[in-house]
């Protein structure tokens, strides 16, 4: 395993870095690979001396899908993916498509496990940050929804307060009776 690793190590390096035709001249094409599919394309038809992906740059097969160290590399989604893991010979990718509370369970149970977590370069100082922007935000809602109540109750009591005051008596028992009649002649 540890030849394979030097052997990949040693092909990356001598690898040139295989760009997509034409991203230099747009900005909106990224630099990453695509194979050229172009009819007239002269990438495709071997024109250009740019260099194209071919099996012989491709690393072991043995060592495909491991990280640098030989491990092999999971996407987790769930707690589950993590039970089947182990430490020595399984790193982990927290998949994108997690939210941050599924995410912040995922990070402490990698991290009791002492699994290895590929797409942060710090996992603690991440939920620290996260952790404390989320509770800056929760304060700022709160103030907020504090500022809405304190304005709308002070109006509704006034206005429960000068209905009433405006009914007499004589009025209140009509408006009784008609819900009285409301009731009893109401049709099912």
């Amino acid at each position: 395993m540890d030849k394979l690793l030097k052997v990949k190590a040693e092909k990356k390096a001598k690898n040139p870095t295989f760009k997509r035709q034409d991203s230099y001249k747009k900005k909106r094409l990224p630099e990453s690979w695509r194979r050229p599919r172009g009819w007239d394309s002269k990438l495709r038809k071997r024109m250009q001396r740019q260099i194209i992906v071919e099996p012989g740059y491709g690393t072991p097969a043995a060592l495909r899908g491991m990280d640098k160290q030989g491990r092999m590399i999971c996407v987790v989604s769930t707690m589950k993916d993590i039970d089947a893991m182990a430490p020595k010979t399984h790193s982990a990718i927290i998949s994108g498509r997690v939210g941050f509370k599924k995410a912040s369970l995922l990070i402490q149970e990698l991290l009791k496990k002492k699994i290895q977590i590929l797409n942060f370069k710090s996992p603690e100082e991440y939920l620290k940050s996260r952790q404390k922007k989320q509770e800056e935000a929760k304060q700022e809602r709160d103030e907020l929804a504090k500022k809405k109540e304190a304005k709308k109750p002070a109006k509704q009591k006034e206005e429960k307060v000068s209905i009433d005051d405006k009914l007499t008596d004589e009025e209140k028992k009509k408006l009784e009776k008609k819900e009285i009649d409301k009731l009893l002649t109401r049709k099912d």
